[in-house]
This record gives C-alpha cells, sequence and structure tokens, in this order.
C-alpha cells in the first residue's frame, strides 16, 4: 500500500429495515446516505417481507446519491464493503448481492462485515472531538436484536461475556411502548416522556440472571400485568402518568443494564467502557455513563448519534480496517441471518 493514498471503501448495510451506503477514504465518512422505510410503522414492527422489497426499491439511488455525495467517481473505489450478518435473510440478500455485482463489475475486491462488529468499531471512525477507545475495553452492545457485554482485544478479537438470555434490549423498550399504546419505534418515545416524570414513581422488579447475562421478558411481562391492574382501576391511568411510566421503565431498564456493566468492569479490571447499537442514543444510558468517568474512574466512549442506529458508515470503517490487512472475502460469500459478534 502507497502511503497516504486515498483508500476509498463503499460500504453497504441493508440488515433490517435501513437501505444504507457509505463512502470512507482512510478512515472518515465521506458520506453516509440512509433511506428509512416508513411503511413497518402501520403494522407496528418491521415485516420482513417488506422490508426486502423496499431494499430492492432503494438500493441503487442510495449507493448513487452516496457516491456522489463523496464527490468521487465508483472507479475511485478500492473495495466494496457489505453487511453479512446477522440480519433479516431477504433484507441482508439485497445488499450482499448487489455488492458482489459491483465488485465484479468494477473489478474490486469484496469484504464481508459482521454487523454487530460493525456498531462497535464504529468508535474508530475518524471524527473531530471523537476519542476511540484504547484496547483493551468493555462495550455494551444495545439494539433491536441484541444485548451484550463484549471484551474487545483488538479489532477482530472480540469476546462475549455476558448477552441477553431471551428478549434484546431495544425489544423490551418497544414492547414496553406498544403496551402503553405509543406508536412503533417507541424506545426513543419512552425516552422523551421519561425527561418528564419521577423516575421512582413506579416500582419494577429486576430480574435475578447468573453471571454477566441478561433477561428482558419477565419485566416485559411484569409491565403488561401493571398497566393492566391499573387500567382496570382506572381507564385513564396511561394519559394521566404517561410521564412517570415511561420514566420508571426507562429507569429499571438502565439499573439492570449498569449493574451488570459494573460487574463487569470489577471482574474484568478494564475501566474503559463503549456503548454502541440503536440504544446507546437513549439519552440516560449515555447521561449515566458519563456520570460514571467522575463517580467510578471509568474513561467511556460514547458513539456520535448518526452511527448508533443502523448506517453504512460503520459497515465502511470495518470494510476499511479489513483491507487494511488484506482481509478480503469472494463471491461464493453467503448473507447469514445468524451472526455472533466474535464471528467474521
Amino acid at each position: 500500500m502507497i502511503k497516504n493514498k486515498p483508500i476509498y471503501i463503499l460500504g453497504i448495510e441493508s440488515s433490517c429495515d435501513d437501505t444504507s451506503a457509505a463512502v470512507i477514504c482512510n478512515g472518515k465518512i465521506l458520506s453516509n446516505v440512509i433511506a428509512t422505510q416508513e411503511i413497518h410503522a402501520k403494522y407496528g414492527g418491521v415485516v420482513p417481507e417488506l422490508a426486502s422489497r423496499a431494499h430492492q426499491q432503494n438500493i441503487v439511488p442510495v449507493i448513487q446519491q452516496a457516491i456522489q455525495q463523496a464527490n468521487i467517481d465508483k472507479k475511485d473505489l478500492n473495495a466494496i464493503a457489505f453487511t453479512r450478518g446477522p440480519g433479516l435473510m431477504g433484507s441482508l440478500l439485497v445488499g450482499s448481492s448487489f455488492a458482489k455485482s459491483l465488485s465484479l463489475a468494477l473489478n474490486i475486491p469484496l469484504i464481508a462485515v459482521n454487523h454487530m462488529q460493525g456498531h462497535v468499531l464504529a468508535h474508530f471512525i475518524e471524527e473531530e472531538k471523537q476519542q476511540k477507545p484504547s484496547f483493551p475495553f468493555l462495550c455494551l452492545t444495545i439494539s433491536g436484536g441484541h444485548t451484550q457485554i463484549v471484551k474487545i482485544s483488538n479489532y477482530f478479537k472480540m469476546e462475549i461475556l455476558g448477552e441477553t438470555l431471551d428478549d434484546a434490549v431495544g425489544e423490551a423498550f418497544d414492547k414496553s411502548a406498544k403496551i402503553l399504546g405509543l406508536p412503533y419505534p417507541g424506545g426513543p418515545l419512552i425516552d422523551k416522556h421519561a425527561k418528564k416524570g419521577n423516575p421512582k414513581a413506579f416500582k419494577f422488579t429486576k430480574p435475578k440472571v447468573d453471571k454477566l447475562n441478561f433477561s428482558f421478558s419477565g419485566l416485559k411481562t411484569a409491565i403488561l400485568y401493571f398497566i393492566q391492574k391499573k387500567t382496570k382501576e382506572n381507564p385513564t391511568f396511561i394519559k394521566e402518568n404517561i410521564d412517570d411510566i415511561c420514566a420508571s421503565i426507562q429507569y429499571t431498564i438502565v439499573e439492570i443494564l449498569f449493574d451488570k456493566l459494573k460487574k463487569a468492569v470489577n471482574e474484568t479490571k478494564i475501566k474503559h467502557v463503549a456503548i454502541a447499537g440503536g440504544v446507546s442514543a437513549n439519552s440516560e444510558i449515555r447521561t449515566v455513563l458519563k456520570s460514571y468517568e467522575e463517580k467510578l474512574g471509568w474513561k467511556t466512549y460514547i458513539p456520535k448519534f448518526e452511527y448508533t442506529t443502523d448506517n453504512a458508515g460503520m459497515i465502511a470503517i470495518v470494510g476499511y480496517l479489513k483491507y487494511l490487512e488484506d482481509n478480503f472475502s469472494n463471491q461464493k460469500t453467503t448473507a447469514t441471518a445468524r451472526l455472533k459478534v466474535n464471528e467474521n
């Protein structure tokens, strides 16, 4: 590799319901275009078949836009990085098929990326005022499909220390919102209402789970029974107490996450701690993590909002890091719905 030569990587992300393309040059994002699919809101969740159809409609214009915004020609690209998994199979196939075709047409390398590694390694995107974590560090990876504490020893050596035994934290937020009659996606709305409420207004029992693992199914059931009981006594209970209910739910979920994270820090003696994934956009999680710098002497790393939810910028940075190691894929690489953070 010629020193200081610009290396352009196109990242393609299509694991769920967002079609995204990004161009990165030597670790710096030049463009990061996301087409969000509005159609799922009326169904209260992502419909896989509708998602894959929407990806097919969006992928060409999104990639075209990303290349134009980066102010380069597609012939300037050095490699194509795409999300191999985990995710919805139909959605993944749209992105992986397009990436393979484009890499063949341009005769440039193909790089398969683990979506979960993308969330973690988004911390290494070159950004002003954004400090990169030092190895080793712990990362609380929280999204609609995952809740894990991961030990990161280097870019591609990751060990899961604990994970959810049932539902992910993002699902707990969204399902709680649904119980309260809030529209999908409900997680951000709980966060919004919680800012105006009393977090100790209502008490929800935290599940007892071994080691560094999590569980959220029991909490969701407890919230459902609580709301059913209260609305039976008072039909307008939700409307009258929405802020306090949301604040109490959020407080409980954040406590569950940080109880385990504190335990992980104590066990590993690693005080460099990051968060990643869609739920890391939650304002309370960010506030609590930041407060631990002073309270517990942690060094914390919080990603920019645009790199928390599914986006191609995080796929592009992994593609760039793999490119530097000559870690390429081939046309036989297949998309996979299930993939752990420590798998490639």
